[in-house]
């Protein structure tokens, strides 16, 4: 999967503000290490986010995105790491889990991620 084709998907699949959120949520459980996505999932992802973050969100304020662009290049940053962990909480709570679930299903059903098995867990 190439930046242009996920930039190419989210062309013709325009998400909503509150799926705007859910992406910038996953995005700060990739870089806290909490996101149980495949790697190769995590990549796309991480491209999605990048497609997106100029994009209003529902709830989520557009002060992450500094945030999350400073720790993804500063991974050793302890305070930085512990500040990520506090606003990935705080997005995980504002956002319901059916919510964040069915923006997981919408983005497989849409063919940006594989579709996977009832069984498997991602978060």
């Amino acid at each position: 999967m190439t930046p242009e084709h996920v930039a190419q998907w989210v062309n013709s699949h325009p998400l909503s503000p509150i799926h705007v959120d859910c992406a910038v949520t996953v995005m700060l459980k990739i870089i806290d290490g909490k996101c149980k996505m495949r790697a190769t999932e995590k990549v796309v992802m991480e491209l999605l986010y990048d497609c997106v973050k100029h994009l209003p969100g529902q709830i989520l304020q557009a002060d992450l995105h500094p945030l999350i662009e400073t720790a993804r290049a500063d991974e050793d940053d302890e305070a930085l790491k512990n500040l990520i962990y506090e606003k990935r909480l705080m997005a995980e709570t504002a956002i319901s889990r059916p919510v964040m679930k069915g923006f997981k299903a919408m983005i497989r059903e849409q063919g940006l991620l594989e579709r996977r098995e009832e069984q498997e867990t991602e978060e």
